[in-house]
C-alpha cells in the first residue's frame, strides 16, 4: 500500500514558498466563481450578437453550474486517486480551450455546450485546489490565514463577475468575458510543475466508478430540475420526473456505496459534525447570496431603469468591502475564536436582507442600495472564512478531498437550489400583478418590485436559518484547534 505522496504540513513544490502556492491556488479558484456569474449582466447583448431565444438563454448559466455542480465531488475523488496536481492542470486545460471555444462561437449551441466543458473543467479545478491549500498549510492560524484569503475569493468572484461582465460587454464586446480566461489557464497550465506540490491521498484504491456515475447523474438531474423550476413550476409533470430521477438516483448512490470497500464517498467523513453543520450552513447562506445577485440586477434594472454596466458597476462596493469583512475574519480566526465572527456576519447578511425587502420603487443608490449592499457584504465577508474553516476543521489528508468537494458542492447546490425557491414564490404573484398594473408605469414599478420583495424575504429566511444551525450546532472554533 502506497502512502501519500505529501503529507499534511508539507509547504510546496522545491523550492517555492506556500505563499506563492496560494497565489496560484487563488487565481485559479477566482477564474472558478467569476464565470459562474460573468455572463449575466452581458446576457441581453449575447442574446442580441448570436440571435439566442430568449427561452433557451438560461443555458448561458445554468450549463455551467450544472456541470460544475454535478461533478464536483467526482471531481474531488479523480484528484485524490490521480493526483491533485494533475487533476487541476486537467481541469485548466478545459477550461480554457472551453473558454476559447465560448468566445469564437457563432453558433448558440456551440456556446451552450463550450459553457458546459467550462463547468466540468472548473469541477476538476476547484476541489483539487483547495485540497491542495489544505495540505500546503498546517491546521491552525496558518491554514485560517490562507483559507481567509480563499474566503474572501468565494465570495469577491462572483461580484466581480457581475462587474467585469458588464465592462466588457460594454467595452471591447461579450466575447471578451470568454477570452480573458485563455492567457491565464495557458499560463497556469505551464508553471504548475514548478509551483505545486503533487499529492494523492488514495493511488492505491480502485476509482468508484459506478458510484461517480450514480452520483455525478443524481446531482446534474437535481441541479436541472430546480433551475427548470423557475420557469416551469413545481407542479409540472417534467419537474416532478426530475425529482424522482434525482431521488432514485441518489438513493442508488448511497446503497452501493454502503457495500464497497472503497466508496466514492465514505460516509464516515459526516461524523464530523463541524464538517457537517459547516457544509448544511454554506448551502443556506449560498442560497441567500445568490438570491441577491440574481434578484438585485432585476430590481435595479427593472424598477430602477439601470443600465447593464451601471448595474455592474454599482456592485463593486460590494466586492471591495466582501474582501474587507474576509480579511478581518482572516485576522480574528487565526488568533482567536472564528465562531463569533462568523455570527456576526451571518446576523449583518439577514439584515441586509430585510434592508433590500423594504426599498422603495424611487430607492438612491447612494442612500439606499449602498449601505444595504456594504452591510451584506461585510456580513458575506466574514461569513465565508469561519465556513471554509469549519469545513476542514479535523479533517485527515485521505479525506481532504472529498471535504473541499464537499464545500464546493454546498455552494453549488444551495446557489441552485435558493433561487429555484426564491424565484418560485416570488413569481407566483405575476399574472395576478400585471393585472392589477393593467398597462399603468408606476404601477408596473410596484408590482414588479413586490415580486422581488418576496424573493429577497425569501434569501433573507435563507440567511437566518445558516445563522440559526451556526449558532447552534457548531463549536467556538478556536485558532489552533485540530477538531
Amino acid at each position: 500500500m502506497s502512502s501519500p505522496d505529501l503529507a499534511r504540513g508539507s509547504t510546496a513544490a522545491d523550492g517555492v514558498t506556500p505563499g506563492v502556492v496560494l497565489a496560484f491556488l487563488c487565481i485559479a479558484q477566482f477564474m472558478v466563481f467569476l464565470d459562474v456569474s460573468i455572463v449575466n449582466v452581458a446576457l441581453p447583448t449575447i442574446e442580441a450578437g448570436l440571435s439566442i431565444p430568449e427561452n433557451q438563454l438560461p443555458w448561458l448559466v445554468t450549463a455551467y453550474g450544472l456541470m460544475l455542480g454535478g461533478c464536483l465531488l467526482s471531481g474531488a475523488r479523480l484528484g485524490d486517486r490521480f493526483g491533485r496536481r494533475r487533476i487541476l492542470r486537467t481541469g485548466l486545460l478545459l477550461f480554457g480551450l472551453a473558454s476559447l471555444a465560448a468566445g469564437l462561437a457563432g453558433d448558440p449551441i456551440v456556446l451552450f455546450v463550450a459553457r458546459g466543458v467550462q463547468g466540468f473543467g472548473a469541477a476538476l479545478m476547484a476541489p483539487s485546489a483547495l485540497s491542495t491549500l489544505t495540505a500546503t498549510f498546517e491546521e491552525g492560524p496558518d491554514r485560517n490565514r490562507a483559507l481567509g484569503i480563499w474566503g474572501a475569493l468565494t465570495g469577491l468572484a462572483p461580484v466581480a463577475g457581475n462587474v467585469l461582465g458588464g465592462v466588457l460587454s460594454e467595452g471591447p464586446g461579450w466575447r471578451w468575458i470568454f477570452f480573458i480566461n485563455v492567457p491565464i489557464a495557458v499560463l497556469a497550465v505551464l508553471f504548475a510543475p514548478r509551483i505545486l506540490p503533487e499529492t494523492r491521498t488514495a493511488a492505491h484504491e480502485k476509482f468508484d466508478i459506478v458510484g461517480a456515475a450514480l452520483l455525478t447523474g443524481g446531482l446534474l438531474a437535481l441541479i436541472h430540475t430546480l433551475a427548470e423550476a423557475i420557469e416551469k413550476g413545481w407542479s409540472d409533470p417534467l419537474i416532478i420526473g426530475g425529482i424522482v430521477v434525482a431521488t432514485g438516483l441518489l438513493t442508488a448512490f448511497v446503497m452501493v456505496e454502503r457495500h464497497i470497500s472503497a466508496p466514492l464517498v465514505p460516509f464516515s467523513i459526516f461524523r464530523n459534525s463541524t464538517l457537517r453543520t459547516a457544509d448544511l450552513a454554506t448551502l443556506f447562506l449560498l442560497g441567500c447570496v445568490v438570491t441577491i445577485f440574481f434578484f438585485a440586477s432585476l430590481f435595479m434594472q427593472q424598477v430602477l431603469g439601470y443600465s447593464a454596466v451601471r448595474t455592474g458597476l454599482s456592485y463593486l462596493p460590494l466586492a471591495l468591502i466582501v474582501g474587507v469583512g474576509a480579511g478581518v475574519a482572516s485576522n480574528v480566526s487565526s488568533r482567536a475564536a472564528a465562531k463569533p465572527v462568523l455570527l456576526i456576519g451571518l446576523t449583518l447578511v439577514t439584515a441586509g436582507m430585510i434592508s433590500l425587502w423594504q426599498l422603495p420603487t424611487d430607492a438612491s443608490y447612494a442612500t439606499r442600495i449602498l449601505p444595504t449592499f456594504l452591510v451584506t457584504g461585510l456580513g458575506m465577508g466574514l461569513s465565508f472564512v469561519p465556513l471554509q474553516i469549519a469545513a476542514q476543521i479535523g479533517v485527515h489528508d485521505r479525506e481532504a478531498g472529498l471535504a473541499a468537494g464537499l464545500i464546493n458542492t454546498s455552494q453549488e447546490l444551495g446557489g441552485a437550489l435558493g433561487v429555484a425557491v426564491a424565484a418560485t414564490i416570488a413569481f407566483r404573484r405575476v399574472d395576478e400583478l400585471t393585472a392589477w398594473a393593467n398597462g399603468d408605469p408606476a404601477r408596473t414599478d410596484v408590482a414588479r418590485a413586490s415580486v422581488f420583495h418576496d424573493a429577497f424575504l425569501v434569501g433573507g429566511c435563507f440567511a437566518l436559518t445558516a445563522l440559526v444551525l451556526s449558532a447552534v450546532l457548531l463549536p467556538m472554533m478556536r485558532a489552533g484547534e485540530t477538531g
